[in-house]
């Protein structure tokens, strides 16, 4: 798969990113749990509460492997909330509708060809059909959990941000994952099943960080959609979905309650004077602790006349990130 870029495309290459594809691969991995073992901790919490008729409808137009309908991601740059994608699938052109729903039917089999040929026949119901899915799915599989998604997120993007800004757009690139090479004029994706050449054509790169959709890479190539790279966010374990308090909690066993809410603070580039305000400490304190934080490499700060702006290392972050529970002897 190769992302053809022209002058203005090296612009527009920024970061998005989507609920609805982590939507879509949770979908796939209740289908294929054993190929997904950093999802296990996810999987107890949801085994015992499926929304089975939501997961009927979706299981339709999402296979266990390849091609699902593009119009159930939606993908813009910065952040997207949930509600904001659910818009957008209820909102869905209904051509594209139909032409996603057809390329689904051409590589299904049986039954499922049947069912996706009755959506075919009436696209602005099964449009309908599979919006309230979505939403029950979200509700039930995704939205206790959207706070650790959301912050494994906006985790990743901040530290490719940092990687171009102190090496390059080229070395943050080829650090996507070991299937993605950087040339100056294109992208490359090395695909299992797939072969194209899309010429972004002053439109940009959408690159989008995914935890569910772990370890591999997917594009989105076709219009309307902005040409997109999805490739797996940093730092996923199988705890994952512990909750953000609980590391914090840990951090401050660890280095003290102070410091270890100005490094949690820090999931933006800050002034002293911001993340004093964030964590409801004097400036004087969070100043001492930015300087140790700093010391033991977890702070780096950049001179931004006439301020300092302080933001996580990657060691910071990975601070932040759950690490794996142990298991306990049998």
């Amino acid at each position: 798969m190769v992302f053809r870029l022209e002058p203005d495309d090296l612009g527009g290459i920024r970061f998005g990113i989507s609920p609805g594809h982590e939507l879509c691969h949770a979908v796939r991995i209740l289908q294929r749990p054993a190929a997904y073992p950093l999802q296990w901790g996810w999987l107890r919490t949801v085994r015992d509460d499926l929304p089975v008729t939501a997961l009927q409808v979706l299981t339709t137009v999402i296979s266990p492997a390849g091609y699902f309908p593009d119009f159930l991601t939606s993908p813009s740059a910065g952040p997207l909330n949930p509600a904001a994608e659910l818009t957008a699938v209820r909102a869905a052109r209904l051509d594209g509708v139909r032409t996603d729903l057809a390329k689904v039917r051409d590589r299904a089999r049986g039954a499922r060809r049947a069912r996706v040929e009755e959506m075919l026949a009436a696209p602005k119901r099964a449009r309908a059909l599979i919006a309230d899915a979505w939403e029950e799915a979200w509700d039930r599989l995704l939205a206790p959990h959207w706070e650790a998604l959301d912050r494994l997120l906006t985790a990743d993007v901040a530290h490719r941000s940092r990687v171009i800004a102190t090496e390059g757009l080229g070395a943050m690139v080829t650090r996507l994952h070991e299937r993605v090479g950087w040339q100056p004029d294109e992208v490359r994706v090395r695909m299992r099943h797939w072969t194209e050449t899309v010429s972004c054509g002053g439109r940009g790169l959408l690159l989008v960080p995914s935890v569910l959709g772990h370890p591999g890479c997917t594009v989105l190539t076709e219009k309307p959609a902005q040409p997109t790279l999805f490739y797996p966010a940093r730092g996923i374990t199988e705890s994952w979905t512990r909750g953000h308090a609980d590391v914090q909690r840990a951090l401050a066993e660890l280095m003290g309650e102070g410091r270890a809410r100005v490094l949690g603070a820090l999931d933006a580039p800050r002034t002293t004077t911001e993340a004093a305000e964030n964590c409801g400490l004097a400036i004087s304190t969070t100043s001492r602790h930015l300087a140790l934080l700093r010391n033991a490499g977890l702070v780096m700060t950049i001179r931004r006349n006439p301020y300092a702006v302080h933001n996580r290392t990657a060691l910071g972050d990975a601070l932040l990130v759950p690490s794996p529970t142990p298991a306990r002897p049998a």
